[in-house]
């Protein structure tokens, strides 16, 4: 059948979920193909809570990428919701992306997530990370290992930092996409409001500043977001919600020190983002535990999945 050039372009969409051992590359690699910052990214585990939504739409074809908390063994109430989120996301997609390490033994959490995807949808594994291995044997042993968990359609090794194969997964994962019509704005990048950036763009800042044991028991609401009608400038305040008081102390830093390193990074990131001058202030309030108490962390908008 020949189509004139008058005839709709058919356009389709896809959903993908990226799922992986936490610090795999998820996010880095979410915003690499995204080519916007939606999901924050440091060198510390269990950095992404909730599933972030990245929307690329090349032409016909809408890409939606679901990245998930890493998988692992959950401590407390928060990290039990963290591994469902990431769990439940593969009844939602199209395909399933699973990152994996460039070497070393798969881990319990890893293994658990390869019998979820055996009765999931299609999936293909990833190796991340190839730019830091030295020689070809070791890769080639990686990909047999991965093909040999009998799951995947394909196995493809990529660099989420410095882009190595990125930009072939998307001819790839087109295959996997239903048409119809896309299901967001095509000029869209993430479904997050602009207020849970903002407070992602704080926590970023916090778990790259602050010391080990204080970075996982913060959690960042927006408390106002308010545009100013007579000039560019947006006033946003923060609270930034800690475990203990000896935390508090720590984050707000000798003469306030740390909490204006904090909040001075972040400003920028947000004024970038936004496209406008921002007033951030950022207070530090105590909740005794909040990541074992279910009322907490419903308030904190930790949803259940």
């Amino acid at each position: 059948m020949t189509t004139s050039k008058h005839d709709p372009v058919q356009t389709s969409s896809v959903f993908v979920a990226l799922v992986g051992r936490p610090n795999v590359g998820k996010s880095s690699l979410t915003n690499h193909l995204v080519g916007e910052k939606v999901a924050i990214v440091t060198q510390k585990p269990q950095t992404t809570r909730n599933r972030i939504m990245g929307i690329v739409t090349k032409g016909p074809v809408q890409y939606v990428f679901m990245d998930t908390p890493g998988i692992h063994k959950p401590r407390n109430k928060l990290d039990a919701r963290m591994t469902q989120t990431a769990s439940a996301s593969l009844a939602d997609v199209d395909v399933t992306l699973m990152l994996f390490e460039p070497a070393g033994p798969f881990t319990e959490s890893e293994l658990k997530m390869v019998e979820a995807l055996k009765k999931a949808g299609p999936s293909i594994g990833i190796i991340n990370k190839v730019d830091l291995l030295t020689d070809f044997a070791t890769l080639e042993a990686r990909k047999r290992q991965i093909e040999e968990l009998g799951v995947f359609e394909k196995v493809l090794a990529i660099s989420a930092r410095d882009g190595t194969g990125c930009e072939e997964l998307f001819p790839l994962l087109a295959a996997y996409g239903s048409e119809g019509p896309h299901y967001f704005d095509d000029d869209a990048y993430t479904d997050l409001p602009e207020k849970e950036l903002v407070a992602e763009l704080v926590r970023e800042k916090a778990l790259l500043f602050l010391r080990e044991e204080v970075p996982h028991g913060i959690a960042v609401v927006v408390d106002s977001f308010k545009e100013r009608p007579d000039k560019n400038l947006i006033d946003i305040t923060v609270d930034i919600v800690c475990e203990k008081k000896s935390h508090k102390g720590m984050i707000i830093g000798k003469g306030g020190q740390m909490l204006k390193r904090i909040a001075t990074a972040a400003r920028l990131d947000c004024e970038e983002m936004l496209g406008t001058k921002v007033n951030l202030q950022c207070w530090v309030k105590v909740r005794e535990d909040w990541r074992d108490n279910e009322r907490q962390l419903d308030n904190l908008g930790f949803a259940k999945p």
